[in-house]
């Protein structure tokens, strides 16, 4: 193929946003398509074929979309252009876009989703009463419901963001935690407090938890309780038994939304045949007012290294995994 070169206009914002650091991103543009991409100013010039020129601009036009609506450009971001670039071949198929859910503003600029799996599940979240979000760590499953919810409580569409989870330790045990309530479950929701703090602001945060308007409790503390015009994330639910699942689902009121999410792959129960995640995965499928999302490894945002970790894992489980795994655990307990 004959090898030419067009122009793409951009402005000053976009095109630091998509040369990058050090000329990092258009590095990475350039390595996944037989391009040469140069910013003589005003915009960039690409070079190669029409093909590799069409994909590339594509990728290019995706990161100045970002950029213009506010969001901070990092390197996740250019690889998970360049994956719906590869996914997506026709001009306009699959799109995300960025203003499609009203977030808020974090303090590393606009939240939007990244990926199309990430933009289904916001609609999810806009659309239904009750949504799971499921796959593996670094697909921002968690963060994109604490924006969520976040907007929401910000707006005065909830009176209250409630954020619950299982306190199971990951394989080590900790003892018995000193301080208060608060003291005792906060280590457990680090990373839940840590998406709140770069949407909210510490200071917005601390001044909600004084008032009651964001709520943080395990699991055992929800039992009996009615949630009315909540928010209510569950999070690392593949760690619920299935009595604790149902307990919580069934805590919904008036006016409330909840989201659930989880790693079925990171299950740290003595026995995992009894995670209530995987049982409600089965059998709430099809439901009215549910919905489900399941992340792959190509939707992780977070560092290039954790999709090859995750990719591996994957690879890894599914090459030993045994036999007795892959039949229903309740036709063995049913004795069917």
């Amino acid at each position: 193929m004959a090898r030419e070169s067009e122009f793409l206009a951009l402005d000053d914002a976009a095109l630091r946003a998509v040369v990058g650091p050090h000329s990092r991103h258009v590095a990475l543009i350039e390595d996944a398509y037989k391009v040469l991409v140069e910013a003589p100013g005003g915009g960039v010039t690409i070079n190669g074929s029409s093909r590799d020129r069409a994909q590339a601009k594509r990728v290019i036009q995706t990161l100045a979309d970002r950029a213009g609506a506010g969001a901070v450009i990092t390197e996740a971001d250019v690889r998970t252009a360049l994956g719906a670039a590869a996914t997506q071949p026709r001009p306009g198929q699959g799109s995300i876009a960025p203003n499609a859910i009203a977030l808020p503003v974090g303090r590393r600029g606009a939240i939007a989703p990244k990926t199309a799996a990430q933009a289904n599940y916001l609609d999810m979240l806009s659309r239904c009463e009750l949504t799971f979000g499921v796959g593996p760590a670094g697909t921002g499953k968690t963060f994109l419901a604490a924006a969520y919810g976040a907007s929401l409580l910000r707006r005065g569409q909830v009176d209250r963001l409630v954020i619950t989870r299982p306190a199971v330790e990951a394989g080590e045990k900790l003892g018995f935690l000193p301080g208060d309530l608060n003291e005792k479950v906060d280590p457990y929701l680090a990373p839940i407090w840590e998406a709140l703090n770069d949407i909210l602001g510490p200071d917005d945060v601390r001044r909600r938890r004084d008032k009651g308007e964001i709520e943080a409790a395990p699991i055992a503390f929800m039992r009996g309780r009615t949630l009315a015009h909540a928010f209510i994330i569950v999070d690392e639910a593949q760690n619920t038994s299935r009595l604790q699942m149902k307990m919580v689902l069934t805590r919904l009121g008036e006016g409330a939304r909840m989201v659930v999410t989880g790693d079925p792959s990171q299950i740290d129960l003595l026995n995992p045949r009894d995670s209530g995640l995987r049982h409600a995965l089965r059998i709430l499928d099809g439901v009215k007012g549910v919905a489900i999302q399941t992340f792959q490894a190509q939707d992780v945002v977070r560092h290039a290294m954790v999709e090859r970790i995750v990719r591996a894992y994957d690879a890894d489980a599914a090459k030993h995994r045994p036999a007795a795994d892959l039949e229903d655990p309740e036709s063995r307990d049913s004795g069917a």
